[in-house]
């Protein structure tokens, strides 16, 4: 059954509200999981399993959140910051999130920045549209 993108959003909202405790008003699509509704590293497995759940999709960890598998190669991670073959690599590997503000200066401690509702529905729904 296709979704249309406020069902995704509305699903998405409810999966973070139940995983993370919160009320439905502190989930907007610009929320970052980290910064501004406190998700830690351990609530993403979390997070994942009820996508998964909810969705009907297979989800693998490092596709949603690639990040950890990254930050420790040299040819991507220089003086704390992205190289732009790092940040191309992360572009690459997260087709569902905006760079645009990040590439402005791309440290890599604003990483979690880039994690937001916006880019977990976007996910969800390129997910979805390639299922269908």
């Amino acid at each position: 059954m296709a979704m249309s993108r406020d069902e995704v959003f509305e699903e998405v909202k409810a999966v973070l509200v139940d995983a993370l405790g919160l009320d439905e008003d502190e989930v907007t699509e610009e929320a970052t999981l980290m910064g501004d509704l406190g998700a830690e590293s351990i609530d993403f497995l979390d997070i994942v399993f009820r996508l998964e759940k909810a969705f009907g999709i297979k989800v693998p960890r490092e596709e949603l959140f690639p990040a950890e598998n990254l930050l420790n190669n040299p040819d991507y991670v220089s003086n704390g910051k992205l190289t732009a073959k790092g940040l191309q690599e992360f572009k690459a590997r997260m087709p569902h999130t905006d760079f645009s503000e990040f590439e402005a200066d791309p440290d890599v401690n604003r990483l979690s920045d880039l994690f937001t509702v916006r880019s977990v529905v976007n996910f969800v729904e390129s997910k979805l549209n390639s299922a269908a």
